[in-house]
């Protein structure tokens, strides 16, 4: 771990512990005060004990009610310099003017600022004058307690920075969770209305044989009218709760298709776009292909597309791709390589639609960096 991320998680730890157990803080800012008193309570026991009490409340106070806890340090420095006990309570004050300033509000700070320097200036002229020089004395009153001031706004503006980073971290993984869940419902819904069409163009096709069939039997006069008859009725039935079903996938104003949806045998049509566009394929075949299920076949296609995308988007200038298609023992195997700089490693829509295409067939993906590019390695199985 590196020193400033040793630092970070440090002041992480301190401030988890601050949290659960405030009074310990409190209680080290308390002690060097009481440290400091030790003169006085040996001097004058009995009063310097009393005005040492009086001071620790607020203290314990401060960070709770910062301005409160300061007006009544205010009011009880102000009775002991009349009363001419001495504790070293401007050290108090002091400190309770940085615990406004780092907590309470701007108007407070500035209530808290003129009080501070009222209280002070009275006691080095008035209350308990200075023997020395006052001028000096003044100077350095009024730099202590601007250093305070200084000290506490540097803390509240840190402790801001601190709260919108960790906000804009939380509000940036929401937002990517979110893009993900996105993606992935996007891409079911482009896969549910493809197989849409794929589905209601067969039972379409049945439908049409059905009717036909019923009408030749009906003129021949033939038993099998009646079943054929109820047959293209069941399909009709089945495709209007198909399209009701998952006909809510589309945009309202869009139309059924009901024509098939991309194969294998269009992957002589995609590849030569692909190549006008400035990538270089080569593609590659091997077993019954053709034999496949449309579904399959359409899997092939969209994983095939989307990985020649996501190549001419990252490969960059001077990439070729190769294409290989392989059919053997009831799984296909798509393999999409390229020679260029490789994809991002942040996840992209194209990656998580060939895992949600893959998914429906049992099938697995595999995409990273290979020798010299990038490989999409995804295996399907064919529907039994």
């Amino acid at each position: 771990m590196s020193t400033q991320g040793w630092l970070v998680d440090r002041q992480a730890r301190v401030r988890a512990f601050d949290r659960r157990r405030p009074w310990v803080m409190d209680t080290l800012v308390a002690i060097p005060f009481v440290l400091f008193s030790i003169p006085n309570l040996i001097e004058d026991p009995v009063p310097a004990t009393i005005a040492t009490l009086t001071f620790l409340p607020p203290l314990y106070w401060r960070r709770r009610h910062a301005f409160p806890a300061f007006l009544a340090v205010a009011v009880i420095e102000t009775i002991q310099a009349l009363l001419d006990v001495s504790v070293n309570a401007g050290v108090v004050i002091l400190v309770m003017l940085f615990g406004v300033a780092s907590r309470a509000s701007w108007r407070a700070l500035s209530w808290a600022s003129v009080i501070t320097l009222a209280l002070l200036i009275s006691e080095i002229y008035w209350l308990n004058p200075v023997t020395g020089n006052r001028t000096i004395t003044l100077f350095l009153v009024i730099g202590t307690s601007a250093a305070a001031v200084a000290s506490g706004v540097a803390v509240r503006t840190r402790r801001a920075y601190l709260i919108a980073l960790e906000d804009r971290a939380e509000r940036l993984e929401v937002e990517r969770d979110q893009r993900a869940r996105l993606a992935v419902a996007e891409e079911r819904a482009r896969v549910a209305r493809e197989m849409h069409d794929i589905v209601g163009h067969h039972v379409s096709v049945i439908v049409g044989l059905a009717d036909g069939g019923a009408a030749l039997a009906t003129a021949r006069e033939e038993q099998t009218a009646e079943p054929l008859r109820l047959i293209g009725d069941t399909g009709r039935q089945a495709l209007a709760e198909l399209r009701r079903v998952v006909g809510v996938l589309r945009e309202e104003d869009a139309d059924p298709q009901l024509a098939p949806q991309p194969g294998i045998d269009d992957l002589d049509r995609l590849l030569p776009s692909v190549r006008a566009a400035g990538l270089p394929v080569t593609y590659s075949t091997s077993g019954e292909l053709q034999a496949l299920g449309r579904g399959v076949q359409l899997a092939v296609y969209r994983i095939v597309q989307e990985a020649l995308t996501n190549t001419l988007k990252h490969a960059g200038p001077g990439a070729a791709a190769e294409v290989t298609l392989a059919a053997s023992g009831g799984e296909v195997r798509v393999r999409v390589r390229d020679n260029g700089r490789g994809l991002p490693a942040a996840p992209n829509h194209g990656l998580v639609g060939m895992r949600e295409r893959a998914a429906m067939y049992g099938g697995v993906v595999s995409a990273g960096p290979a020798d010299h590019g990038w490989l999409v390695d995804v295996v399907l199985k064919e529907p039994a």
